[in-house]
């Protein structure tokens, strides 16, 4: 984002105290209830015997906390809006996983048998998209809100999920 070294050395500061709103969107196995849900676990980092690093829900790890709201659901699957209130490593895959709502297609932290059926589906990579940005400018201070749209294979695939609901319903089943 920073073209200048003052720039970056400000949006770090941003970064440091909190003031930046990141805000994602990812799709979950399983049927999100909650409009709006406030999480606030605490997050560890380890390295395995490999030399992968893992991070996990743990009581003497760093402070973390994500505000997911419910955008839709499906048959199997919801779509939040997640906003990351702290920015802790895997925050938003980590918190989900725990909760019982893996991130569809994660490799890491999610469920390995239902990504390969996703993948033969079209979802051949996780489904976790940084959708919106917003900073104070470094120079004039002013809010600026960037925004990426979903990207083409995402969008996709929620068209997959749109069209076997659609099915569903023609046949007159509910879930």
């Amino acid at each position: 984002l920073a073209k200048r070294r003052s720039a970056l050395t400000a949006l770090h500061r941003q970064l440091r105290e909190g003031t930046v709103q990141k805000l994602y969107v990812v799709l979950v196995k399983g049927r999100w209830r909650d409009d709006k849900r406030s999480v606030k676990l605490p997050l560890h980092k380890y390295v395995l015997a490999s030399g992968e690093r893992r991070v996990a829900v743990k009581g003497n790890g760093s402070p973390a906390h994500t505000v997911f709201r419910l955008q839709r659901n499906w048959k199997g699957y919801s779509l939040l809006e997640a906003e990351l209130k702290t920015g802790r490593t895997h925050q938003i895959r980590v918190h989900l996983a725990h909760l019982g709502f893996p991130v569809a297609g994660d490799d890491k932290y999610g469920d390995y048998a239902l990504n390969k059926q996703l993948a033969r589906q079209g979802l051949k990579h996780m489904f976790l998209h940084a959708r919106k940005v917003v900073i104070a400018h470094p120079q004039s201070g002013e809010t600026v809100a960037l925004e990426a749209p979903l990207p083409g294979e995402l969008q996709s695939f929620l068209s997959v999920l749109d069209a076997e609901e659609a099915r569903v319903a023609a046949r007159g089943i509910q879930y």
